[in-house]
């Protein structure tokens, strides 16, 4: 079954085409180890340490429920408490948690697609070797993240959503401008560090194991992604002017509203037949929401802050969206827990299949010794 069989509304385009602008850069210098950028070096070697396989590594043979893929609570839903919400049966509820999860699944499955193309142009543009290096792992890293979203769907929940405007909109800015740091605060910094963030939060809620797996394993690439956009960034922002830096904090200022307003999942609410300003008030006096939305900022306003853009208009904008204070969380903190959910994950699968593997030849030995 094609894919646009199954979009609970009909994309606007089949094909998204984006014209390329910059330039592609070669270097001719390939003793990386004479560039000094150690750093990023160790990056690429994890890269590719850390490379793995989706169809092996998640167990697809967990079963989910379409009807309470991630065990959403009722108050976590727009409807909750509304008029709506008495008229609904047991079934519409169960339909319009599929809904907003195919709705969640399907922006982070085009939002890997964009991160997996945004990753090929810092391959295309960058100017430095070691960079070339790491971001061709993350651009395998990102197909393996859309292939796995895109399995989920297709085989667990049924239903997908078509991307998100706003989403759209960031991509496409991100991809036509010819800077060759702007696929990086575009992609490495503010659609990676929100989707980490929303990611996070359905990781650490859900009671379902394999969204769970699918998360905690997609995070710990994620956050070596981020901290690749921190090095270069960082790095490069501290040569450029202040004129060069405000047009930079002119693009967070603009991505980050785009994103705080993608996430309010109207579009669920009108394919329940809501009418879309009634749907966009009922999703904004959402309590979930407004703390969802903070969260999704837990990643960014720190990393944004610490790769130097900390201009008054960006804290301003930042105090207009209420997320301001997150600029002195840990950021370290918070990537070294996301590698150590996704091995603590491992070692449960691991300790399961060995404890499988010796209760197997222990019921062989017995089976054996009673036919003696």
């Amino acid at each position: 079954m094609s894919t646009h069989d199954l979009y609970a509304q009909a994309p606007s385009e089949s094909l998204w085409q984006v014209p390329s602008s910059g330039a592609a850069r070669f270097t001719w210098e390939y003793d990386v180890n004479a560039t000094g950028r150690d750093r990023l070096l160790a990056l690429y070697q994890k890269g590719k340490d850390k490379q793995w396989d989706g169809a092996t590594r998640i167990d697809w043979d967990l079963e989910v429920d379409p009807y309470d893929p991630l065990g959403t609570p009722d108050d976590a839903l727009a409807l909750y408490g509304t008029r709506h919400w008495a008229k609904l049966t047991d079934r519409d509820k169960g339909e319009l948690r599929r809904q907003y999860t195919s709705w969640q699944f399907s922006q982070f499955l085009h939002g890997e697609q964009g991160a997996m193309v945004c990753a090929a142009r810092i391959v295309e543009s960058v100017p430095d070797l070691d960079a070339k290096f790491y971001s061709a792992t993350q651009t395998m890293d990102e197909a393996r993240h859309a292939e796995i979203y895109g399995r989920f769907l297709h085989e667990k929940i049924g239903l997908l959503y078509p991307i998100n405007d706003n989403l759209q909109s960031l991509l496409g800015d991100t991809l036509r401008d010819s800077r060759w740091d702007m696929p990086y605060l575009g992609m490495q910094v503010l659609i990676e560090g929100l989707a980490l963030a929303a990611f996070g939060m359905i990781r650490d809620t859900t009671d379902k194991p394999l969204p769970k797996q699918i998360l905690a394993y997609v995070m710990q690439d994620e956050a070596r992604h981020v901290a690749f956009g921190r090095m270069a960034l960082r790095d490069y922002y501290k040569q450029l002017t202040d004129a060069e830096l405000r047009e930079r904090e002119e693009f967070v200022i603009e991505g980050c509203y785009l994103m705080r307003d993608r996430l309010r999942g109207v579009e669920v609410l009108e394919n329940f037949g809501i009418p879309k300003k009634e749907a966009e008030e009922l999703s904004e006096q959402s309590e979930f929401l407004h703390l969802f939305r903070k969260l999704l900022f837990s990643r960014i306003v720190p990393c944004v802050k610490d790769i130097g853009l900390w201009g008054e208009r960006l804290q301003k904008a930042y105090l207009d969206m209420g997320v301001f204070d997150l600029g002195d969380s840990n950021l370290d903190l918070l990537m070294t827990q996301d590698e150590e959910i996704a091995e603590a994950l491992d070692r449960e699968r691991f300790a399961a299949e060995e404890a499988a593997r010796v209760a197997e030849v222990a019921a062989a030995i017995a089976e054996g010794e009673a036919g003696a």
